[in-house]
């Protein structure tokens, strides 16, 4: 099991001791920056509390159902103690965030089981299914739409967590083919670290990398950051084993099939309502060895947008392209500012970019071209120069992309000094065809600011263009604002209704990535309709009938 709950903040984001390292000065710096720009005086928010002070609920299980889940897993797979359990009460969305730094766990499971084999997934399912207990399944645990909480139906005499990760071995290798099979509990970097020996990579970095798995990748229909070279999770999974609660579900690790509707498909966003993914078979790759990383100022987000529609619909073999808009630019300018530096070299660029018209309004693209050596990623570094001048772009050499590979898994540490003082961030994400983006782009931002303005009284909001096809791509939004202490959670539920709203009113999903979970369901008609959302439940009804698997997410 290499993910350990003891290493890992129970009540924030990422490992024991780990921070973005910002110095004291440059603390301050972004202190007052954010200040002036949220018209915000920051005062000391409440302290966290500490583990020992929640207060559980003595668990329902009976002693027998739990003498029965620990001979199917082992003494060392299955605890109620409260680590464990408040380890396993929450996600890592700002709601959770608040609520656990308050010691506030609505939905803690009352038992958490680690299963080690297919075969003692299936032991769990009966033996919860006996008892009727509803089953979370649970894998790096950071959900950020209230995936994993431990929600029971009327009647259910419980909930137990089913944690995934110690499922989290290379099952095998084809080399001929180019696939690799893995236990679905395994988390991205341990992921990695099997296929490195083998000279392969399975390209799959979302945000989470360190504390998510495959199988919450698969769950969740997961996209990562570089999907522009390999694809999301989709376009990777080839077959795929579930432990359903009526049995097990597995498909033909096969490169295609017209043998009836693709139940891959069915289980990619099902989110752990359907049973527990224990097992993958993954298309991967060799493994680059170079990693040219650059970056581009365009004058406008308009010209930005469409310099990576046009690399995107000519093909160019970019891994990463991400577009930052005007205020995520700006941001992203002060964050890298160290006021104890007194010469600055990017600051003097930028300053002289300003004076040539590449002031007020610019965006910075970041991208990344990957290879088997310098010279086969030199055709697509020519390319992407050309295509960015035809749109007015000036290249920025590799410092930004550089420091953007640096910092990609850092940023969400980011968060927790925020709220440390009394800053919520907040993100929502979605997908918008080309002809709808830029609109889409600009209507959600505006009723970002209004919903700030009106529940927070300011906030700073705004997106990067994040994952792009030939059709349309992903928008990815951020909203900073000052949180209204003892009232926080109410706040962030007025933000993001109005926020959802202006997304499903400018034509875009209710979520490119990130999923459904609770907090999407309200909208979920009116993206699947209620012909759509009747199929789903049937098939969920078919291998789950007593509702066992993840209690009210999804549907």
């Amino acid at each position: 099991m290499t993910m350990r709950r003891d290493q890992l903040r129970w009540n924030g984001w990422g490992r024991l001791g780990e921070s973005m390292g910002l110095s004291p000065a440059r603390e301050r710096w972004l202190l007052d920056e954010l200040g002036r720009r949220l018209e915000h005086r920051f005062s000391t928010p409440p302290a966290l509390v500490s583990l020992d002070q929640i207060r559980l609920a003595p668990c329902k299980i009976a002693v027998e159902i739990q003498s029965a889940l620990r001979a199917a897993c082992g003494d060392a797979g299955f605890s109620t103690s409260a680590l464990e359990r408040v380890t396993h009460a929450a996600g890592r969305s700002l709601p959770d965030l608040l609520r656990l730094r308050r010691g506030e766990l609505v939905y803690a499971p009352d038992a958490v089981a680690y299963p080690a084999s297919e075969g003692a997934v299936a032991s769990v399912l009966r033996i919860a299914a006996d008892a009727n207990l509803a089953v979370i399944p649970f894998g790096g645990g950071s959900s950020v739409v209230g995936g994993v909480e431990a929600r029971t139906l009327r009647g259910q005499a419980g909930a137990l967590c089913l944690d995934t990760t110690r499922l989290d071995a290379l099952v095998r290798i084809d080399r001929d083919s180019l696939t690799a099979t893995f236990q679905a509990g395994i988390d991205g970097p341990a992921l990695e670290a099997a296929l490195r020996p083998h000279g392969l990579s399975l390209g799959h970095f979302p945000q989470s990398f360190e504390f998510s798995t495959l199988g919450g990748w698969i769950a969740t229909r997961s996209s990562g950051q570089s999907s522009s070279g390999y694809g999301a999770i989709e376009d990777m999974l080839v077959a795929v084993r579930v432990v359903t609660p009526e049995g097990v579900i597995r498909t033909l690790p096969a490169p295609r099939s017209a043998a009836g509707p693709d139940l891959n498909a069915l289980v990619l966003g099902s989110e752990g309502t359907l049973g527990v993914v224990v097992e993958a078979t993954l298309r991967v790759h060799d493994a680059p060895a170079v990693l040219e990383d650059r970056g581009m100022l365009f004058r406008s987000f308009s010209d930005g947008a469409a310099a990576v529609r046009d690399a995107t619909r000519e093909g160019v073999h970019v891994a990463v392209m991400r577009l930052s808009d005007t205020a995520e630019t700006e941001l992203a300018r002060t964050l890298r500012r160290d006021p104890e530096r007194r010469f600055d070299p990017a600051e003097i660029a930028l300053g002289l970019l300003a004076r040539m018209g590449y002031g007020e309004g610019r965006t910075a693209l970041v991208y990344a071209i990957e290879a088997e050596s310098r010279r086969k990623a030199a055709p697509a570094l020519r390319r992407m120069l050309s295509i960015g001048r035809r749109h007015g772009g000036v290249p920025l050499g590799r410092a930004p992309g550089r420091a953007w590979r640096r910092d990609r898994f850092r940023t969400p540490y980011l968060r927790e000094w925020l709220l440390d003082h009394g800053i919520a961030v907040d993100t929502f994400e979605t997908a918008f065809s080309w002809s709808r983006l830029e609109h889409g782009h600009d209507a959600v931002l505006r009723a970002m600011r209004r919903a700030a303005e009106l529940h927070a009284g300011s906030g700073v909001a705004m997106a990067h263009l994040s994952h792009s096809y030939t059709d349309g791509g992903c928008l990815y939004f951020t909203l900073l604002y000052p949180l209204d202490h003892g009232n926080e959670i109410v706040q962030w539920e007025a933000i993001k209704r109005e926020v959802t709203e202006a997304i499903v009113a400018a034509g875009g999903t209710l979520s490119h990535h990130h999923g459904v979970g609770v907090d999407h369901q309200p909208w979920l008609a009116r993206e699947k309709g209620a012909l759509g959302l009747a199929a789903l439940r049937a098939a969920r009804t078919a291998l789950d009938p007593r509702g066992l698997m993840n209690p009210e997410k999804l549907l």
